[in-house]
């Protein structure tokens, strides 16, 4: 691995990695979930605090995985810290399920959100939504693929736009609304809401998906030790207060039962409501640029696990080619094709629920492996440097992070196990791949 840190380019700094974080993370779920999570709760107010059960859990997650990422700080992710935790094997398995599932998962669902709402915008037939992703999945591709300050000025400049809207919605709903935000009580609960406050929150997490990202550019960002975690840090705390601050915002404009009833359009509803017709296509065109960031986050930091685990002879060497720009062009290539194959063959919301899971088991064994880095450094006698970040209130923040993962996979285990054993399917299927490549 020591090779690589001397072709991917050091120019990214604590703006762009905050960008990519943020980027990353919000994309549509901000927009599109506020009924869903509502109506799972039961109340406003547990709604509220559903998106801040949400963000502490992810804090803790993204505090515990800084200090790893400090520490670790190469190219490749949780895909290396599973390797330097627990050896070889467990770091290909985490590797080969990021290559063949999370990623061109995640990067399919979310051009096919990008072309559905393209395609509405424009008044697009069906049949164009397909080829609008396509599109729009080669036209990212092709921007990765120059110099990476290109990608990372895009990155933070569609950041910057969409927190824009979410502005717009937190500061009408706090001056301009009507309704209350805390004590509404939703009275007409569907067949499939139970006023659930961990379902709620299981929904939040969800939406929070995107963070760890940013660890895949270790190799990339300048003083990958400080900045991994003023990056995860900054950029999960400002998200954390775009969500509770939309909801408020969105809970303020109307009462709950009307929320709960428009579902996928409240936010609309709401920018309509205020500012008329003009501002629910100005609301569109911000969520198409959020996504359009999104996409180009996960594209930016995706490819860089593949070229790392490329290099370190796990995959084959084409997938570690760099081009002129010194892009890893093979890479992304690559999880360009599988996601382009994968939006032809499932829908985006199955897509990215099972991306999720599969994810968050291998950010569990990451959790658990700063008890075992801290140990190893206990016993090999090194004296705790300053410079390097360390999680606050240990062990208390990572326990956080453990428990918040388990509750994630213990209840997708119970309401979707056929999707679950589809994810160990795929998983399981690199075993015999790293068999190969060992040999």
């Amino acid at each position: 691995m020591a090779g690589q840190e001397h072709h991917l380019k050091r120019t990214m700094g604590v703006l762009t990695g905050i960008s990519i974080v943020i980027g990353t993370v919000i994309g549509s779920g901000i927009f599109f979930k506020q009924g869903q999570v509502l109506e799972t709760a039961g109340s406003t107010t547990l709604g509220l605090l559903a998106w801040v059960a949400g963000g502490v859990i992810t804090l803790a997650a993204g505090l515990t995985i800084s200090e790893i990422g400090a520490h670790i700080p190469q190219t490749g992710g949780i895909y290396i810290y599973m390797d330097k935790l627990y050896g070889k094997f467990c770091g290909f398995l985490t590797g080969w399920t990021q290559v063949v599932v999370y990623a061109p998962a995640i990067v399919a669902s979310i051009a096919a959100y990008f072309a559905y709402l393209f395609a509405n915008f424009f008044g697009l037939p069906d049949s164009a939504v397909i080829w609008v992703g396509l599109g729009t999945l080669v036209l990212i591709t092709l921007m990765n693929s120059l110099d990476n300050r290109i990608a990372s000025m895009f990155q933070v400049a569609t950041t910057s736009i969409k927190l824009i809207p979410i502005a717009v919605l937190m500061v009408f709903g706090l001056f301009f609304g009507k309704a209350d935000a805390l004590g509404q009580t939703v009275t007409q609960l569907s067949s499939t809401a139970t006023g659930n406050f961990g379902m709620a929150v299981l929904a939040t997490l969800f939406a929070y998906d995107g963070w760890a990202t940013l660890t895949n550019l270790g190799g990339e960002l300048k003083n990958p030790r400080r900045n991994i975690p003023r990056s995860i840090i900054g950029g999960i705390l400002i998200v954390m207060l775009a969500y509770v601050g939309v909801s408020y915002g969105v809970y303020r404009a109307m009462p709950a039962d009307q929320i709960v009833k428009l579902g996928n359009n409240v936010t609309y509803e709401v920018a309509k409501s205020a500012f008329g017709e003009l501002g629910g296509r100005l609301l569109s065109i911000g969520i198409l640029i959020s996504m359009a960031g999104t996409l180009n986050g996960k594209m930016l930091a995706f490819p860089r696990m593949v070229y790392a685990m490329a290099e370190d002879g796990m995959l084959p060497k084409f997938l570690a080619r760099l081009n002129k720009a010194q892009a890893p062009v093979g890479a992304l290539w690559t999880t360009a094709v599988l996601a382009g194959a994968l939006m032809f063959t499932s829908k985006a919301d199955w897509l990215s629920d099972m991306a999720v899971f599969v994810i968050w088991l291998f950010y569990t064994a990451t959790f658990f492996g700063i008890f075992i880095l801290r140990i190893r450094n206990k016993r090999a006698g090194l004296a705790r440097d300053p410079e390097v970040f360390s999680v606050p209130l240990f062990p208390f923040v990572p326990l956080v992070a453990i428990l918040g993962a388990l509750f994630i996979l213990i209840n997708t285990l119970i309401s979707s196990f056929t999707m679950v054993l589809i994810s160990f399917v795929f998983v399981a299927v690199g075993i015999p791949v790293y068999l190969y490549y060992k040999k």
